[in-house]
């Protein structure tokens, strides 16, 4: 009886052929809301249209699929900031129902618009660091575009 034996390929970043890509490089140079790679040209061209390519490395921001990027993801992480704030607030002070309200959902609203940008920003970055959807320049030609 012969056996074989197939070889399971395990994808590393160590396997993949070309530069070296760092993920939290890429995703703090995506959050400052600049080119993944570089670090230097700007990664937006309008609040939250991401521009064609890289003004100083050149770098095709096309494949980037971040306009999937859902807004509640961002309420979330503001939810996961403010809340240990406002239950603090809450348990140590009790202040007015009136007054918790006139504070908390302004802060909410300008801290979600804040955070829109630099999360979609290090989502680029976290899809350029890890080559995903046409990020990599070596994808084999068999593999159908996503």
């Amino acid at each position: 009886m012969v056996t074989v034996s197939t070889a399971t390929a395990v994808w590393s970043q160590d396997s993949v052929k070309g530069e070296k890509r760092d993920l939290w490089t890429a995703m703090k140079r995506g959050f400052r809301c600049r080119c993944p790679r570089c670090g230097e040209g700007k990664l937006f061209r309008a609040f939250l249209k991401v521009d064609n390519n890289c003004s100083v490395c050149g770098l095709d921001y096309t494949p980037h699929r971040a306009d999937d990027l859902p807004a509640y993801l961002v309420i979330i992480i503001v939810g996961h900031i403010l809340v240990p704030v406002i239950l603090w607030i809450e348990t140590d002070y009790a202040p007015p129902v009136w007054l918790q309200l006139s504070i908390y959902l302004p802060v909410t609203l300008i801290a979600s618009l804040a955070l829109l940008q630099p999360v979609k920003g290090a989502v680029v970055g976290f899809q350029w660091a890890l080559r995903m959807h046409g990020f990599d320049e070596n994808a084999p030609s068999d593999v159908p575009p996503v």
